[in-house]
């Protein structure tokens, strides 16, 4: 046989396989009509299970084994392949086993062996079609029964995968048992020694191939597709000897192919919308199988305390990550066949999960009950982490008022009052949640988990070091050190974080020291690959910039001084929302869209407008509805996306996004919650947004994106890639920039294009330094630190209604001392405080840090900044009353492909500076003003439009820091201390580099008409949540 044929590679490949488990099958014992091995199965039935053979031997004679076969086809075709496989199948009442899969732990030595008696068959050039003597490459079977084909091609012999996937698609019959849908092999592969691509479901044409490689170089900063050399000399020698090897195999057969069955809304054909149930065989990619492998093979061994973070890029299957990471990690045990975990906690938004992670153990366990989804209030999560729940899914906001909830349970009538049996059981129950070990799965990682919500998760869970001491006995000293030690890593939890983008944050908090001395991720599929898998479209490929000349010219004869910096803002709002900005660039997205875009996908697709603030979207709106009746046009239609109620200050008028958007077909409004499913419909081509939908947004019709806004870092990347999302024949989509110049779109996207690395580290001894410079201002005395700290750090049980006012009684001389100080002082004083009071937050969970005073002082300030008023810092400019736009134009600047490939590496920073990095802003004289503006053309307004209070109000309720001020105060110090917390939450959210709002302090009267009613929705929203 020459080396270099088809059949040589066959021969190899098995010869390999008998070495890892594999038995060489013989095709002459194939039964093509039925698709089955009928001799491999009743020689595994006989040696597993005899007894029940000879039972059923004694009633049915000679006649059995053909009766059993017959038996055992027309269940599969009932129920599928992998069902009998799992579960077997009935015949004259009793159950036949087809296969044992591998237990979780090795207490039970009879399944043991019976999982040893398994027998797995690679046979070579196996007849497919019952019809005619064509035969497919390689079948796998697992005691007869057929999981697995294979279609081999020797580039040698000029022919590759891509050959492989032709022959499937035109050459085998989806029709015939060995290929048909859930009823004969549950995968089929496409190889040649470089590429391994894989399909689940046969159907001509039509048929979808995924690759199932491993990445051109795995683990490097730079990967993409294909595969690495490999020892073996093939580079697809991982597939049959590590992928394929026995226990590998079976355990990808028993643990993680499963049947997803989803629910599509479609267009009937007729104008109207129908849905439909969609069933999709899910096999693991290459990238899923080994994280999940590698992630649960490092917790077996290393036991719990341990963070782990997969960089996952959007398109690598992360739900189904996520569910197979959670599944096995709930049966986790280790070598001695010890229990890793006693609960696995998912902590996600996204209710598919749900759903999705019981049909999978479902099918694999036919268990019920093992999936508990928190969607009601943090009783419901108490009763879960009572019972002993293996995996729960909630979000993080909840875990704060868990004390609340197990009260309720315990039979507290008043949570806030309750008798001592409800303390007594409460206490217990405390006890024994943080006696027990936990694995928590962090779906999209972000900031968040570095702040006081994310610390009420590790105290609950957390084990600490007082469990078993009573209450009695600690004293506030105690209940400090158990907030400090709160605050670090736990000995019971692990963490495993996923995330598409981190922060440098996110890295320092779940990474893992690599090669370089800094955090790394522990698994990485980065963009790149996904890209060129296939997986997301690439979204800088057709990328266009604009850029707007004008000129703006002073109306009035004075020449007034302003503050520079809020002057140039309020000019750029001025530009921004000038009608002659706004109809230009209109006219621009309606023919380009109509152009370049409708027709595509069989005119389907759609775009989206992203718009630089709320009033902005408003006006983009009004703007499209004039030019497509003025055109007289029928074939684009727009929606309008954004939050709350928002008045036009020209006409007074107010609208809110259903009031606009006014459903073609009934007449009346659209809500909010209808909005996404409407858009998805053929009534709706363009999506006008303001701070909505660009996260977590999947539409794959997005064919274009216009951008009327400022994107910078993690934000530009979380926008733009709403375009990524595949659909059949979508190209790569468009976007028109009218805002953002390529260098920083560039310069944006680079870091998480490849594996994202963190350029600076945090520097922890910042902290100091910022303490020292907050005692020199001597705004609070440390004996007023202490007295308050008294108080605020008592056991929870002895706490009482007077503490608040003794807390307050320690806070009020601070309040004093810092409204007798100077403005600049005021603001110095601020801004470090809550530079503090960030920093800590985070750096506290990554450094165990053992000095008390740093922690007394973070609680101190969270309390004291709230009661902090900063007066007016100066003039409120309205240079746009006093100017005039002499002339505008736009022009196109850049047209092409952001190439990603080469390049500089950019990575993330951590914080390693303090203070707010706000620049004083210097008063100006208006004419100097205008013309900065006028010599950089109008094009780098970086702020948001100023949002009113309706806006911010869900995100509010939503916060831990307000929550927890909601539940320690009436309404009356509820709205006292609201304003300063949301005015820090602003300003964190903008150093972050992911703003989605500016400073909205700029108007008292609107703050004074409108504050009160704000704070009481708010208010009243968090009440009604937790009770």
């Amino acid at each position: 046989m020459k080396a270099t044929t088809e059949k040589a590679f066959e021969a190899y490949i098995q010869e390999t396989m008998a070495t890892r488990g594999w038995i060489a099958g013989s095709n002459t014992l194939w039964d093509k009509q039925k698709a089955l091995f009928p001799e491999y199965i009743i020689a595994f039935i006989k040696d597993t299970q005899g007894d029940l053979w000879n039972q059923m031997d004694k009633l049915h004679g000679t006649g059995l084994p053909a009766m059993l076969i017959d038996a055992l086809f027309k269940e599969r075709d009932t129920k599928g392949t992998l069902h009998i496989i799992r579960h077997g199948f009935k015949f004259y009442g009793k159950t036949f086993k087809l296969s044992y899969f591998k237990p979780a732990h090795g207490l039970v030595e009879e399944t043991i062996e019976q999982y040893r008696k398994n027998t797995l068959h690679v046979t070579r050039q196996v007849p497919c079609h019952p019809a005619d003597t064509s035969t497919v490459d390689m079948v796998l079977s697992l005691n007869g029964i057929p999981l697995v084909t294979m279609e081999l091609k020797n580039p040698v012999t000029g022919q590759t995968w891509k050959q492989a996937v032709q022959q499937y698609k035109s050459d085998r019959d989806p029709r015939a048992p060995l290929f048909q849908f859930t009823k004969g092999a549950v995968v089929h592969f496409a190889i040649d020694p470089d590429e391994v691509h894989m399909a689940t479901r046969l159907n001509k044409e039509k048929t979808f191939f995924l690759p199932f490689n491993r990445g051109s170089d795995p683990g490097a900063i730079d990967c993409g597709k294909g595969n690495p050399q490999h020892p073996s000399g093939h580079r697809t020698g991982y597939f049959w000897e590590n992928i394929l090897e026995r226990d590998s195999f079976l355990d990808i057969i028993g643990s993680f192919v499963f049947l997803e069955t989803s629910e599509e809304t479609v267009d009937d054909g007729k104008g109207g919308r129908k849905k439909i149930t969609k069933e999709t065989m899910v096999f693991p990619r290459y990238h899923q199988l080994d994280a999940v492998r590698k992630l649960t093979g490092t917790a077996k061994s290393e036991g719990t305390g341990n963070n782990y973070l997969i960089q996952h890029s959007a398109g690598s299957g992360k739900t189904n990550s996520i569910s197979w990471l959670s599944h096995r990690l709930s049966s986790l045990h280790t070598s001695d066949d010890a229990k890793v975990f006693d609960c696995v906690i998912v902590i996600t938004d996204r209710r598919v999960l749900d759903k999705q992670l019981q049909d999978a153990i479902y099918q694999i366990e036919h268990a019920q009950g093992v999936v508990k989804a928190i969607d009601e209030n943090s009783r419901q999560l108490s009763e879960a982490l009572i019972d002993g729940t293996k995996i729960v899914i909630t979000t993080l906001q909840k875990f704060p008022f868990i004390l609340r909830g197990l009260l309720h349970i315990a039979g507290a009538d008043n949570p806030d009052n309750p008798d001592e049996a409800a303390i007594t059981r409460a206490k217990e129950w405390q006890e024994a949640i943080a006696s027990r070990k936990y694995a928590v799965i962090v779906d999209e990682a972000h900031s968040s988990q570095t702040g006081e919500t994310a610390r009420e998760l590790k105290r609950i869970l957390g084990a600490g070091t007082e469990q078993g001491t009573e209450e009695s006995d600690l004293d506030w000293e105690d209940g400090l050190n158990k907030v400090m030690e709160s605050r670090g890593r736990q000995n019971n939890l692990s963490f495993f974080a996923f995330t598409a983008t981190p922060k440098g944050k996110t890295l320092e908090l779940f990474g893992r020291t690599g090669p370089s001395g800094k955090p790394e991720a522990f698994h990485t599929y980065s963009m790149k690959q996904a890209i060129e898998e296939g997986f997301i479209l690439d979204v800088l490929q057709r990328y266009t910039t604009y850029k707007a000349y004008f000129k703006l010219v002073k109306s009035v004869e004075d020449d007034p001084a302003m503050p520079k910096k809020k002057a140039q803002k309020k000019l750029g709002k001025f530009l921004a929302l000038h009608p002659h900005n706004i109809e230009q660039k209109t006219e621009v997205m309606v023919e380009h869209f109509r152009e370049h875009v409708k027709h595509k996908l069989g005119g389907r697709a759609k775009a989206m407008v992203v718009t630089g603030s709320r009033l902005h979207a408003v006006r983009y709106m009004q703007a499209f509805e004039r030019y497509i009746e003025e055109n007289h046009y029928s074939d684009i239609r727009p929606l309008v996306a954004f939050s709350g109620t928002v008045k036009d200050p020209d006409t007074g008028k107010e609208f809110t996004e259903p009031s606009m958007n006014i459903d073609v077909v009934t007449g009346k409004p659209i809500s909010e919650s209808q909005l996404p499913d409407k858009f998805d419909s053929s009534d709706y081509q363009v999506l006008l947004v303001a701070n909505k939908y660009q996260t977590g947004f999947d539409q794959p019709l997005l064919c274009a994106m216009y951008v009327d806004k400022r994107l910078d870092g993690v934000q530009a990347v979380q926008t733009l890639s709403r375009l990524n999302r595949t659909s059949a024949g979508k190209e790569p989509p468009f976007v028109l920039d009218f805002v953002n110049e390529a260098e920083d779109i560039y310069k944006a996207f680079k870091p998480y294009y490849n594996v994202t690395t963190l350029v600076e580290p945090a520097d922890p001894s910042l902290l100091e330094t910022l303490k020292h410079e907050l005692n020199a201002f001597q705004v609070y005395l440390w004996s007023e630190v202490i007295g308050f700290c008294h108080i605020f750090y008592l056991p929870q049980y002895k706490q009482n209604a007077s503490d608040h006012a003794r807390m307050e009684k320690m806070i009020a001389p601070a309040v004093d001392r810092f409204n007798g100080l100077d403005e600049e002082k005021k603001e110095a004083f601020y801004e470090k405080m809550t530079a503090y009071i960030s920093f800590y937050a985070f750096a506290s969970q990554i450094i165990p840090y053992s000095d008390q005073e740093l922690e007394m002082l973070y609680s101190y300030g969270r309390y004291l900044v709230p009661h902090l008023e900063l007066g007016d810092t100066g003039t409120i400019p309205h240079p746009e009353k006093e100017v005039e736009l002499q002339y505008y134009r736009l022009e196109k600047v850049m047209s092409g492909s952001i190439v990603m490939e080469g390049g500089e590496q950019y990575g993330v920073k951590s914080p390693t500076a303090v203070g707010t990095g706000k620049a004083k802003d210097e008063d100006k004289p208006l004419s100097e003003i205008i013309q900065t503006l006028n010599d950089r053309f109008g094009t780098d307004f970086t702020e948001e439009d100023r949002l009113f209070f309706e806006q911010i109000k869900e995100k509010a309720a939503n916060d831990a820091r307000i929550i927890q001020t909601a539940m320690a105060n009436p309404l009356d110090k509820f709205e006292l201390g609201i304003k300063a917390i949301i005015e820090s939450l602003m300003m964190q959210r903008m150093s972050e580099n992911d703003s989605i709002v500016t400073r909205y302090m700029d108007d008292s009267n609107f703050q004074k008409a409108i504050f009160p009613i704000l704070a009481k929705e708010i208010y009243k929203s968090i009440l009604e949540k937790q009770e």
